[in-house]
Order: structure tokens, then sequence, then C-alpha cells
């Protein structure tokens, strides 16, 4: 825009000094030749000059009129061009300049306000809690003149099992189980007792760990366990074991390790204590015979008249459960304690088919060996335990 005003001003100059009325130009002190370095432009008082009868035109005149006639080509505008685009950027010019309005400032869009909520911050639990029980029935029936002989007797089986565990995810667990487990048996051929217990158990497992490496703690292991009732034989009114008696507690200090096998369808734990004391408490001393009282020394590793036993050893324990197939289950414990002087060991392995949710089959299997009571004549020191049982169960 600036330089077309340049343009139409320089150009002006020229059309002043050669004006349309007929007159003779200013001289060339006055600038007339200044068209000739402006844009080529066509001037109508050149040809009104050069045609006049009243006097002789310019030189500025004969030098435009002979480049109009030579090169015409060359021209750009004209005079009357020049007018109309003067008089425009006149007025223009003369116009006011319309005063917009400052700009709107654009509003910050409206966030709707979010409902207040309740915020509730909870502790962290590192506590999980999970148990299992079942109830087993066994019945089998035999004539009295079967071939081979034999007898009728029936049998039932309940056990409870709860857990509460403690692990912050950090350094610290704390393990702790509740195992119960009571069952009674009867036979016709047993004329002394009507029920017999065939299975009766109390134990408390707790373990403290400090974590030394991913899978193994530093641990400090307590075992304690008793029994329900008195415990009987067919045909025989003697009571060999009772509630408290024994009583068996067992603290191990030593090293756990955490089994996750075969993408954690094996898991448990070992625990290994070099150092353990095991303590042994009878509250019955004297069990009845009939009418007469009798001590038996040899099925509790007691001296006579004594209520307790301490021994110091080392020990080892290993607890797991296998998931082998969607409904078939293998639980196992291993036991084993050992004063340098008598070995005690045991395992218990409960292999669980299981029908539906709460219908299942279990097959116990327990050996034990122990060198601290009489030996038998068929067996030694190895005592054997086993049942087959059908029944409910149910797990949370």
């Amino acid at each position: 825009m600036k330089k077309n005003n340049l343009f139409l001003t320089l150009a002006f100059c020229g059309l002043g000094m050669l004006t349309a009325s007929g007159q003779n130009t200013p001289t060339a002190s006055s600038g007339q030749y200044s068209p000739l370095f402006l844009p080529f432009t066509y001037y109508g008082s050149v040809a009104h000059e050069a045609l006049s009868l009243d006097g002789e035109p310019s030189e500025m005149s004969n030098a435009l009129l002979d480049m109009y006639l030579r090169r015409p080509d060359l021209v750009q505008t004209t005079d009357a061009a020049l007018r109309n685009e003067l008089t425009t950027a006149a007025e223009q010019a003369e116009a006011p300049t319309p005063v917009l309005p400052p700009p709107a400032e654009e509003a910050a869009p409206i966030e709707p306000e979010a409902p207040k909520a309740d915020v509730e911050v909870k502790k962290p639990n590192f506590w999980t809690f999970k148990g299992d029980g079942f109830l087993q029935f066994l019945q089998n029936y035999v004539s009295g003149n079967w071939y081979k002989g034999g007898e009728s007797n029936y049998s039932m089986l309940s056990s409870l099992t709860l857990e509460a565990n403690y692990n912050n995810k950090s350094k610290w667990k704390w393990d702790n189980k509740l195992e119960m487990k009571l069952g009674f048996q009867t036979s016709p051929s047993d004329s002394v007792n009507k029920f017999k217990p065939n299975e009766d158990l109390i134990r408390l497992t707790s373990k403290v760990g400090l974590q030394a490496t991913k899978h193994w703690y530093y641990t400090l292991q307590l075992l304690a366990y008793t029994q329900f009732t008195r415990g009987l034989k067919a045909n025989d009114k003697r009571t060999y074991s009772d509630f408290m008696s024994p009583f068996n507690l067992n603290v191990g200090i030593g090293m756990d390790y955490k089994m996750e096998w075969f993408n954690k369808k094996l898991t448990g734990t070992v625990n290994i204590s070099p150092l353990a004391v095991n303590y042994r408490y009878v509250d019955r001393t004297i069990f009845m015979n009939g009418d007469t009282q009798q001590w038996f020394p040899s099925r509790h590793g007691l001296e006579a008249d004594r209520h307790s036993l301490v021994d110091l050893g080392s020990q080892f324990t290993v607890d797991f459960t296998w998931k082998m197939a969607e409904n078939i289950s293998w639980k196992s414990r291993m036991y084993g304690f050992t004063s340098y002087k008598r070995v005690e060991y045991e395992w218990e392995n409960t292999f669980s088919f299981q029908f539906n949710k709460y219908i299942s089959s279990k097959l116990f299997i327990h050996p034990r060996f122990d060198d601290n009571r009489q030996r038998d004549d068929h067996h030694g020191y190895w005592m054997f335990k086993e049942f087959l049982s059908i029944g409910f169960n149910y797990a949370f």
C-alpha cells in the first residue's frame, strides 16, 4: 500500500506539470523532465499541446509524443486513471478510521462442580483368616453267617481347622493354625465300651518369622497339642490317655522355607530348628485298670510319680498342600524330633476326593515312629492308623 501511494505522488508531480488546459509546461528548472523517470503514463495535455495553433509544443511534449507513437506498448496507465486513483486515495485518507471495540475476553469454561465425596482412609489390614471343616461317616455291615467272619461297625470323624496369618508384606510374618479332630467308632464285639475314640487331637502351631531372603525366614516356632477325651481300647476299662495327659509343648528356633512349586499348585512350608525344647506334661499319673490303680510309665516316657519331662534336641516340620487335580488334593504333615537319645517321627497324609462343593471322600494314612515307648513284637517302634470315609465338608 505504501508503494502504491509513492507511485501516485510521483506520477501526479509530473501530471501537475503537464496540465490539461493547453498552457505551456513549466520550465526545466521547475522539474519538467520528471515524467521521463516515472512509470510511463499517457498524458492528454501532450496531444492537446501538439495539435494547438497557439504556439510551439515544448521539448517535453515532443519527447512524450514521439514515445507514444514509437512505443505505445510501454504505456502503463493514463492521467485520467491516475486522477481517479488519487481521488479514491484522498477520500480513504480523509475517512475516519472506525474504532473497533476491544476484543472481549474469552470467558473460561465453567466446569460443573464435582459432588463432595466422603473420603475414608483405612488402615492396611495385614491379617488373613481362613478355615475348613468336614464331617465324615463310615458304615460297615457284615451278617453273622458271613463265610469269612467279621463284624459290623460304625464310625464318625469330624475336623475343624482355623488359620489366622499376619504378613506386613515387608519383613515380618506370623502364622497361626488350630487343628481339632474328634471321631468315634462302635462295634458289637466290644461289650465294655459303647463308643471308642478313633481320632482325637487338639493342636496349635504358631510361627513368627523375620524374612532373610525371598523364600527363607528366621523363625521361632511353637507347637502344642493334646486331646479332647479318654483314649480307650476294645473290651478294656483302662484309660490310656486323656485331656492334658499327655500335653506336649515344643519350641524351636531355626529357619523356615516357603514352598511355591508347580505353578503354586503345591504350597507349604519347611521348618528346620537345630535348637528345640520339648516339654511333656501328664496330668493323670494314675490310670484306672478296673478297680485297680496302675501306673503306665512306658506309655509317655515319664518316670514313676513324675508329671513332666523336658528334652533338648532338634526338630523339623513340613506342611504342604498339593492340588493334584481339579478335584483331588493331598495334605501332608511331617514332624520329627530327636533328643539324640530318642527319636519321635510322624507323617500325616490326607487325600481328599471332591465330588462337589459339599460332598467329599477322604483317605487318611498316619504312620508314626517313637522309640521312647515299649517295643511291639510285630511292628517294633512303628505305629499305623488309616481310614477311608465319605461325608460333608465346607471351606471358608
